[in-house]
């Protein structure tokens, strides 16, 4: 026979290990050189190479008309709803997917051509691509000898 023994702290247990969960997601943390939130939405990556930069942005169950994309001055913003499953016959186990208005705003590290932002969505993944402006891109200085 198995016998076990009554904690009259695990209730106040469990609700400290949800409470530091959920308090955790709002806590900064340094990740790879950059300050972020580790419940901003959507996630995001931003390189460069030469000529443009790039942002990969991870929203899977939004459609590309429930997103948009702006670039105002240095800023690339990407705002969109994520649609959740409502029902008066619904009742959720586990939540743990987001659902509703989203907003996400990054300051970019050089100038760009806002008139050639081109923007795809496919597998849940928005691929925006932004081309620096011809004052953003390096330029090659010919070595003379005297």
């Amino acid at each position: 026979m198995l016998a076990r023994t009554m904690n009259p702290f695990a209730a106040f247990n469990e609700l400290r290990r949800e409470m530091d969960r959920l308090l955790d997601g709002f806590s900064p943390r340094l990740d790879g050189g950059w300050w972020t939130s580790a419940t901003a939405f959507p996630a995001l990556n931003v390189w460069e190479d030469g000529d443009s930069l790039y942002a990969e942005a991870e929203i899977p169950g939004v459609s590309k008309n429930d997103v948009e994309v702006y670039t105002v001055g240095s800023e690339l913003t990407i705002k969109g709803t994520r649609k959740g499953r409502e029902g008066e016959d619904l009742a959720y186990h586990r939540r743990e997917r987001g659902a509703g208005d989203f907003t996400r705003v990054v300051t970019l590290p050089v100038e760009i051509n806002a008139d050639k932002v081109q923007a795809s969505l496919k597998d849940g993944v928005l691929t925006v691509t932004l081309p620096k402006a011809d004052a953003a891109k390096p330029k090659k200085i010919t070595v003379k000898m005297n």
